[in-house]
């Protein structure tokens, strides 16, 4: 089973590849560019071509049941889950059928409010070292799960 990385603005690169590794599973590190290659055979790095949503597209397109996406787009998830694959965020939090509806909805109310109030802008909480242990975890058990 392959693990596909929306990989711009990704901080969990280096550990996909390191828990992907252990597990001898092919990984697809994709992007519009500005990455440098991984020597490591099992790692193919995947430049497309600029425009909106390109990567995920790539992405969306070649998940399926077994398969693992990381990445914190939520449209882009909702549609690797559709297509059966397990979807990780960043921070190691799972999206799920149980899940998905209520962060869709929250993503866009955000948005409505972002877009009400200029100066409502930017936000969120940084990306810590419990984030990445966490990562690090349900990458594990979600490879395990799958058979790897």
């Amino acid at each position: 089973m392959p693990i596909y990385v929306d990989a711009d603005a990704c901080p969990v690169k280096a550990e996909v590849e390191r828990v992907g590794t252990r597990h001898k599973a092919r990984m697809f590190i994709v992007s519009n560019g500005g990455l440098r290659p991984s020597d490591n055979p099992l790692v193919e790095t995947v430049i497309v071509p600029d425009g909106p949503d390109v990567a995920d597209k790539w992405i969306a397109e070649r998940a399926g049941p077994g398969d693992i996406v990381v990445t914190s787009d939520i449209p882009l998830a909702a549609r690797c889950m559709e297509a059966g694959a397990q979807v990780l965020r960043h921070d190691g939090s799972a999206l799920t059928a149980a899940n998905i509806g209520n962060i869709l909805a929250t993503r866009d109310l955000m948005a409505d409010i972002r877009a009400a109030d200029p100066f409502r802008q930017g936000g969120g909480k940084g990306f810590t070292r419990a984030d990445r242990s966490r990562f690090l975890d349900a990458l594990e058990r979600a490879l395990r799960a799958a058979g790897a």
